[in-house]
């Protein structure tokens, strides 16, 4: 099921939900998005490596000073405090890690198997994978073939105008009905449905590649997506490119500028397409919502949030990218018995005045996970692409044991025999 809505922060606190916390011995790194660059977590701006390497650098220093802190402490106390950030760090990964179960696929359930319900099971299997799975596969191939030739004939033929316009939109949103089809989805849509427009952009939370899909079989988008290789790649390059969507290569630092003076322009005077951004930057399990970027809020323009709530009934439609490709996730979506689905459209927001783009990102956020009935995290959603070295674990591992070795030092209570005996053991 979803998160609670209870649990996210009231209007009255923007700031919470750009807020990042890092746990590092007995302290933490409170960041809000406007210091993410202090830590090289601008990802766009720097390499993979040195957003690494910073990170490490940061946690080290903040080690060092947690143990030195701990120095002036006596007796009981100063035991204490060598033992407590450790003993934290292990409980905050074991009971808090909100962070790991923001991609956490759901499980199936098991099945209770016994005599009466075994046949069932093997039926259902059998009726999935070789009945409606082969007619969904055949039905996907040919209408999307057709499909593409028309869209491809329409940009080569037809001269420039509102008919044209209009045969284009209406063949993606067939393209979208397609692809929608071949899961036997079944989508509700709640509010205004979103009309092209100059000025305005439309952001959702992100589950899936399949969410603009899932969106532009309602209303065609432009999307604002990041450039995938493979098969699906050849789409994005052949058929998205033909109505506005918007690539970019989250490990080039130099695609950062170009991106967001393309969208500008976009917004501000190309209304054929509505388009469509996705502000987590990264595919969250639609449990919960992660910190929204701010370049999407600060464009000067109106922007129309989209709760998308998927139903796990009959399967969890989160992407994990690192650990499945888009194909298996497609075949995983065309053997289940159904894709179920809510989308919300809400009502568009403007920027308020004093407002600053970070707390109208977490405005919208807090619109969107209320709806969808998300838990909001303050965690940057981009960092699942990195994890502490092994050298930064040693070298925390050698801190820790030298100042158990200093503490036994100083301790007239300790026989200093023990002391160097162990000291030469180690």
């Amino acid at each position: 099921g979803g998160g609670r809505a209870g649990t996210m922060g009231k209007e009255s606190k923007p700031r919470k939900a750009s807020m990042m916390i890092m746990r590092t011995g007995s302290n933490r790194l409170n960041m809000s998005s406007d210091d993410l660059g202090g830590l090289g977590l601008d990802f766009n701006n720097t390499s993979q490596n040195k957003v690494a390497d910073e990170i490490d650098e940061t946690l080290r220093k903040e080690e060092k000073i947690r143990v030195s802190g701990n120095a002036c402490a006596h007796g009981l106390l100063r035991d204490v405090l060598d033992i407590s950030s450790t003993l934290e760090e292990g409980a905050a990964a074991i009971v808090d890690d909100s962070f790991t179960r923001c991609f956490n696929k759901a499980s199936l359930g098991n099945w209770n198997f016994n005599a009466y319900l075994l046949p069932f099971w093997v039926l259902g299997v059998l009726l999935r994978y070789f009945v409606l799975f082969p007619l969904r596969l055949a039905w996907l191939l040919a209408s999307f073939v057709v499909l593409n030739i028309l869209f491809a004939l329409s940009r080569l033929i037809m001269p420039k105008g509102a008919l044209k316009l209009r045969v284009e939109r209406k063949l993606v949103q067939l393209i979208a009905v397609c692809w929608v089809a071949s899961w036997s989805a079944v989508i509700i849509c709640h509010g205004p449905k979103p009309t092209p427009s100059k000025g305005r952009v439309w952001v959702s939370n992100h589950t899936s590649m399949i969410d603009w899909i899932v969106l532009s079989q309602v209303t065609p988008f432009a999307a604002v997506m990041q450039k995938h290789p493979g098969w699906l790649g050849l789409v994005q390059t052949f058929i998205m490119d033909g109505f506005g969507c918007i690539y970019f290569n989250r490990k080039s630092a130099k695609d950062r500028d170009k991106v967001a003076r393309t969208i500008k322009e976009y917004v501000k005077n190309d209304g054929s397409f509505p388009l469509l951004i996705f502000p987590e930057g990264t595919c969250v399990n639609n449990q919960y919502s992660t910190m929204f970027k701010k370049g999407a809020f600060d464009l000067d323009c109106a922007v129309c949030p989209i709760a998308v709530k998927y139903n796990k009934i009959f399967v969890d439609a989160f992407w994990s990218s690192r650990q499945q490709s888009f194909t298996m996730h497609l075949f995983e979506l065309m053997t289940s018995w159904a894709v179920v689905a809510d989308v919300y459209f809400l009502e568009p927001q403007y920027r308020r005045e004093g407002e600053t783009s970070i707390e109208f990102a977490s405005r919208v956020q807090a619109m969107i996970a209320r709806k969808a009935r998300l838990k909001v995290v303050p965690w940057n959603g981009m960092l699942k692409y990195f994890k502490p070295s092994p050298k930064l674990c040693e070298q925390k591992r050698e801190i820790f044991g030298s100042a158990i070795k200093k503490r036994l030092k100083e301790d007239k209570d300790f026989p200093r025999e023990a002391v160097e005996t162990r000291e030469g053991k180690t």
